[in-house]
């Protein structure tokens, strides 16, 4: 009997490091999740802060608007954008806005700046494997994006002239979705970080925080791309597919992990 106790013992304890691995801890229970409270309370107020914060977003986006069309007139002037400022009238319910949009035009490009992104990926592709073990992610990711822009270059290579986007209709895209977006930021912290029991000051706080820096990136971001698609639109997909809502939503993500990382309420006897 006691021989086949040891013997389920030791069979147990095998089961257990197939499972978790030989040196592995055993798995515990994230912190955050003790602190989940799904009351009525708790979800009043994750109700009333999404609507509240989405309720303001819309109420100042207007204005918000106006001080992106100030941003851009100042990039153009300072950053010598060869690009125009107009204003795009956009509906959404009852929502009216008038967005600022940069106008570029459109330029295929030429052979001279074609060679040198090809030469430049490549040796930046290169480079990537003398990086120290440290840095492999780093290295990872960049050559994901360097894969992405010279996918463009062979496109470009190719069938230059059938490139179907533009642009204006890609900048002016961004900031519709940008708008979108933000906008929908309070309702998503309800779903994944008003349930944990941080107070209503902090859940406020890191929202208008988050609106608020996205608010002021938009411009900068749509800026920055102008500038490298007056050049030539061969940088409009890695652009696209990397820098434009996946960064948006980075920034998202990076503000919600620093929110997690706050102190959690007492709990009152």
């Amino acid at each position: 009997m006691a021989i086949a106790s040891r013997q389920l013992t030791s069979q147990q304890r095998l089961d257990q490091d197939r499972f978790r691995g030989r040196l592995a801890p055993l798995p515990s229970i994230h912190r955050a999740l003790g602190h989940i409270h799904l009351g009525l309370m708790h979800l009043l107020v994750a109700i009333a802060l999404s609507i509240f914060f989405s309720a303001l977003w819309i109420m100042v986006l207007p204005e918000v608007c106006v001080l992106w069309r100030w941003l851009f007139a100042v990039g153009l002037h300072f950053l010598h954008l060869d690009a125009r400022l107009e204003i795009v009238a956009w509906h959404w319910g009852f929502v009216q806005l008038a967005i600022p949009c940069l106008r570029v035009t459109p330029l295929i490009p030429g052979f001279q700046i074609w060679l040198w992104n090809c030469l430049i990926v490549t040796g930046l592709f290169a480079a990537t494997y003398i990086l120290p073990e440290q840095l492999i992610p780093i290295a990872y990711l960049s050559r994901a994006i360097l894969l992405i822009h010279a996918t463009a270059c062979v496109y470009f290579a190719v069938l230059p002239l059938k490139f179907p986007h533009t642009p204006d209709s890609y900048l002016q895209g961004l900031m519709v979705s940008s708008i979108v977006l933000i906008t929908f930021v309070p309702l998503l912290y309800g779903l994944v970080y008003y349930i944990f029991d941080f107070g209503a000051w902090r859940k406020a706080l890191l929202t208008a925080l988050t609106l608020a820096y996205l608010a002021l990136f938009v411009p900068f971001q749509v800026l920055f791309q102008a500038l490298l698609l007056q050049k030539t639109v061969l940088y409009m997909p890695v652009l696209y597919i990397v820098f434009s809502m996946p960064a948006d939503g980075l920034i998202i993500i990076a503000f919600y992990s620093w929110g997690m990382t706050w102190k959690f309420r007492e709990r009152r006897l």
